[in-house]
């Protein structure tokens, strides 16, 4: 099969990788970027909990004066691996999903037992920080990457592209579903993807991209890719 990726290239070697050893051909464009923010100086010793759903949170942050022992709670294996590699010791994994993360917390992490930290981009598709807060938690969100559209792209391969559409096309974020959405506008190929199924991170992810005519639309988690090949 034909497959496509629109995350930035460090998010997904690995997995186009691992997709080419299984014979499939594999397209990347790219439609944002990620650029670090200045965020807010905090005194980490005060939490007593640290809460990642993205592995640029953890790319992106000084984890120096953060104490590797603090609980750290993490919605998937790529996540997770970044945070070992940072030197987290005490860390509880999701299966890919924010909500199960959500159960992940509730489960390992009392209100008694002090402060969160949940480090973020500026955009996140849900609101687990609310719904903590809702549930008790002494929570503070901290911004620390953003997601940068990505303006124009490589002719060459737009036209290598319309000459031969992809079977998939994995989509991760709403910030990806915009700048796909409008890449897809400005190059005309909105009638191109009838045959092309579209693989999107949520519900929200997929509803921006429902104006455009699929094959099928499948939401999945990180980590689920190579399983919903098999489902095509």
């Amino acid at each position: 099969m034909h497959i496509l990726f629109t995350r930035p290239f460090e998010d997904c070697y690995e997995l186009m990788s691992r997709f080419k050893s299984l014979g499939h051909i594999i397209s990347h464009i790219p439609v944002i970027s990620i650029k670090k923010i200045n965020y807010e100086n905090l005194e980490f010793s005060d939490y007593k909990g640290i809460i990642f759903t993205s592995s640029n949170a953890i790319k992106f942050l000084d984890t120096q004066k953060i104490d590797k022992k603090i609980k750290c709670f993490c919605v998937g294996s790529a996540t997770e691996k970044v945070a070992k590699m940072k030197g987290f010791q005490n860390i509880h994994i999701a299966g890919g999903n924010v909500e199960n993360l959500k159960e992940i917390i509730l489960q390992n992490f009392k209100t008694s037992e002090g402060k969160l930290v949940y480090v973020t981009g500026q955009i996140i598709s849900s609101e687990l920080d609310k719904k903590l807060i809702s549930a008790g938690y002494n929570l503070k969100r901290l911004i620390n990457y953003k997601a940068i559209e990505q303006e124009s792209f490589n002719n060459n391969e737009i036209e290598k592209l319309k000459d031969n559409m992809p079977d998939i096309v994995y989509v991760y974020s709403q910030n990806s579903a915009l700048s796909f959405l409008s890449m897809i506008k400005n190059y005309n190929l909105q009638s191109f993807w009838m045959n092309t199924n579209l693989m999107c991170i949520s519900e929200k992810t997929s509803k921006i991209l429902n104006e455009i005519k699929w094959k099928k639309i499948f939401l999945f988690n990180p980590g689920e890719e190579e399983f919903l090949l098999y489902k095509i």
